[in-house]
């Protein structure tokens, strides 16, 4: 079993990629048109079990529980318990730090896309002031 630290460093840097995917596929550009249809399918679907499915593919919490589960398949990763509890505790701590970033992530988007707007704002203003002055 790993030390306690090289557990909490491994956990942090799990997170990253699983935080990256979720992500990624609910929110950029690049699987627009798939989450569009997944969108449309999770309100329209004929059945619960289809629209709770489809759903998963729109909302970057749910996403990231699959995606963390497949990374805990893929690096048998465990965390405090070398058993299947060690599993457990791994596959919530990461879809907690993996929420974490994206957390972090969206508000740094808003920051700078605030911080754009503002500036054009004010590019506008003072574009505004200096037609004024020249009449």
């Amino acid at each position: 079993m790993l030390s306690l630290r090289l557990q909490l460093i491994y956990l942090f840097v799990l997170a990253i990629p699983i935080a990256c995917i979720a992500w990624t596929v609910t929110h950029e550009e690049v699987f627009r048109e798939p989450r569009e249809f997944c969108l449309a399918q999770s309100r329209n679907g004929s059945s619960w079990y289809k629209r709770k499915f489809f759903y998963l593919f729109t909302c970057e919490y749910c996403f990231s529980h699959y995606i963390a589960a497949g990374f805990l398949l893929l690096t048998h990763y465990k965390l405090l318990f070398p058993d299947w509890r060690g599993s457990i505790v791994a596959f919530f701590a990461l879809v907690w730090i993996a929420n974490q970033y994206m957390s972090l992530y969206n508000r740094l988007r808003l920051d700078i896309k605030s911080e754009r707007l503002e500036g054009e704002i004010k590019e506008e203003v003072a574009a505004s002031a200096k037609r004024g002055s020249q009449k």
